[in-house]
């Protein structure tokens, strides 16, 4: 990269080279976390009252009769609720905690006499006062299932939690009570009812009075979560769509991901001058770009101000998942963080490839059997294509995805046949059966984006389960022998992750510590085909261009891989739904990653 770039701005630089601002937030999260197990044990287990652990019960918000027990157990799952938000500095979370703090202090006072409860209650929240400045982070974006999905996880916690409470007892316990009879007991006191399990002493009412605040807390929070103001998942509005196009025009040449910027499931920011933009979805607290900026380079530091600006407001983990190394070297130098090699990209040059000579035997084979046996295979714009014949590609599409979970974030445009893509470039392979089904002659698709004028990206593969294997490479070189009459010079094809490390490592010479990552790396393939889908994209002979993730600290890599998981589909967290009952998501299984089953079938069947 020359120096076309401008040097980062001192705001930027003050913002990474200054002391981390989260430190208080994470002490004063960890501290509320502690409380809040201390009070739940405090609420719970008899014994933690005569234990030595008792001495440090006296931060509890509550006494230890029955009334106290349950107000300790409401407020230590409150402050446990609570400490995750702390530690990422939510303004929401002060709030919540400099309101619980003194009411747990009076409830000292008031039930327990104890004024040295009071006064260490009391100390918790004077460092959420002094640094209350250090609590400004807005909410994260959110929805009105997250009250169902509240529900459901608050009450199986509510649940064990509650099981656990009565059978904490049984010096206690009047009779031999069955697991049924006890969970029984657990749901009506939930609701405020009393159970079939009976206790001697006060400790009916003491176990009672826990279940129903339990209960309790799971209503309240579930009612809160359903009538808050709802803020939608992140989409791309019709103007900052337009604002995308109009820079991919100038400079959609530059990044073969470009064109994944236009899924509809992102948000961006632009630079101040509106000539780069950054593309980003949040999922579990990171903010995760994919691809290098939109638009001139010379406005890439802009972009990346307001991408870090936004994260710092939100107190989201900034990652960047794939940019190139022009990309990787502007993001590490105008912003502090770091970056690491994630894989390879394989690209082909049309006017390089041929199916000719020793290397491309094994394609050259494959694809003349398939030849042989009927198929047929048909290069075109979307724009070209007539609308029943693209309703017939879009429901094959659907029909034909791998997984029930869509898959898809960096790589993946989400949609087929949209009017505004009419650039797009599909390959099809069809072949006449005696009784066609609901497709007709169709067998496979691939659906190519635009990569500036002279370029395409592989967006996705679908194929007919009942097809011959092969269909991929037979549709991958007939997009590449029909490239040149639509002007197209490259051809940006999967995504091979640790490519290098199993290049080397198979190599003669290789030392022990290479050869044991590319162990590693062979024997996660049972599970991701992270071996085959490299060898998939190395028969077509392809230039590799290495990519690279982004981040702030080590200690966030975990947290940034398993985001990346769920931003891609290969993990789901949302509740399980029935079909008609989901929402459509606008993302479409990514290339690569549809590729990845049938790459392993089609390299042994060749």
């Amino acid at each position: 990269m020359s120096g076309g770039v401008p040097s980062r701005s001192r705001r930027v630089r003050k913002l990474i080279r200054g002391p981390r601002p989260e430190s208080v937030p994470a002490l004063v999260g960890r501290a509320c976390a502690l409380v809040g197990l201390l009070d739940i044990a405090a609420g719970v287990f008899p014994r933690f009252r005569h234990s030595r652990m008792h001495t440090l019960a006296e931060v509890l918000p509550g006494a230890f009769g029955p009334f106290a027990a349950a107000l300790s157990l409401s407020a230590g799952v409150l402050l446990l609720l609570l400490a995750h938000g702390l530690k990422r500095g939510k303004r929401r979370a002060w709030r919540a905690a400099v309101a619980l703090l003194p009411a747990g202090a009076v409830a000292q006072f008031t039930y327990r006499h104890s004024i040295a409860g009071a006064l260490i209650s009391l100390a918790l929240l004077v460092p959420l006062l002094l640094h209350r400045d250090q609590f400004r982070a807005l909410p994260d974006p959110r929805s009105r299932w997250r009250a169902l999905a509240n529900f459901v996880l608050m009450g199986a916690g509510s649940l064990l939690l509650g099981l656990v409470i009565v059978s904490a007892h049984p010096g206690r316990l009047i009779g031999d009570p069955s697991l049924a009879d006890r969970i029984t007991h657990v749901l009506y006191g939930l609701f405020g009812f009393e159970g079939p399990v009976d206790y001697q002493g006060n400790t009916s009412w003491t176990v009672a009075f826990s279940l129903g605040a339990l209960g309790w807390i799971t209503a309240v929070t579930t009612v809160y979560l359903a009538f808050r103001p709802e803020h939608p998942a992140a989409h791309l509005t019709e103007e900052d769509e337009a604002r995308l196009r109009a820079l991919l025009e100038k400079h959609g040449g530059r990044d073969s991901l470009g064109h994944f910027a236009l899924r509809r499931d992102k948000a961006v920011v632009f630079s101040p001058s509106g000539k780069a933009a950054v593309t980003y979805r949040v999922v579990s607290g990171v903010m995760l770009a994919s691809g290098d900026p939109i638009g001139d380079v010379e406005a890439w530091p802009g972009a990346i101000e307001r991408f870090m600006d936004e994260a710092k407001a939100h107190s989201w983990t900034p990652a960047v998942m794939g940019c190139s190394e022009t990309g990787g070297e502007v993001w590490t130098r105008e912003t502090g963080l770091d970056a690491l090699e994630l894989g390879d990209e394989a690209v082909v040059d049309v006017a390089d490839f041929s199916l000719a000579g020793r290397a491309m035997r094994n394609v050259r084979q494959m694809v003349k059997r398939i030849e042989r046996a009927g198929y047929e295979t048909r290069v075109r714009r979307v724009r070209d294509l007539g609308e029943t014949e693209l309703e017939r590609i879009r429901r094959a599409t659907e029909d034909w995805r791998g997984t029930d979970t869509e898959r898809g974030f960096s790589m993946a445009l989400g949609r087929v046949g949209d009017p505004a893509d009419g650039d797009c470039l599909i390959a099809t392979a069809h072949k006449a059966d005696d009784e066609p089904g609901p497709y007709g002659d169709l067998k496979a698709i691939l659906h190519f984006v635009p990569w500036g004028a002279d370029g395409v990206s592989l967006d996705l593969m679908r194929r007919d389960r009942s097809a011959d294997p092969g269909m991929n490479e037979l549709l991958i070189v007939a997009a590449l022998q029909a490239a040149p009459k639509f002007g197209i010079a490259r051809v940006s094809l999967n995504f091979a992750m640790f490519r290098s490390a199993l290049a080397r490592g198979e190599k003669i010479g290789a030392g022990p510590v290479l050869r044991a990552w590319r162990g590693l790396l062979v024997f996660l393939s049972r599970w991701f085909q992270i071996e085959s889908l490299y060898k998939f994209n190395a028969k077509f002979q392809p230039r590799w261009e290495p990519r690279f993730v982004v981040y702030r600290a080590s200690g966030d890599l975990p947290r940034i891989g398993f985001a990346a998981m769920q931003a891609e589909g290969f993990v789901n967290l949302a509740l399980p739904l029935p079909r008609f009952l989901r929402r459509r998501s606008p993302g479409r299984v990514c290339a690569h990653q549809v590729a990845e089953r049938v790459a392993e079938r089609d390299v042994r069947a060749a």
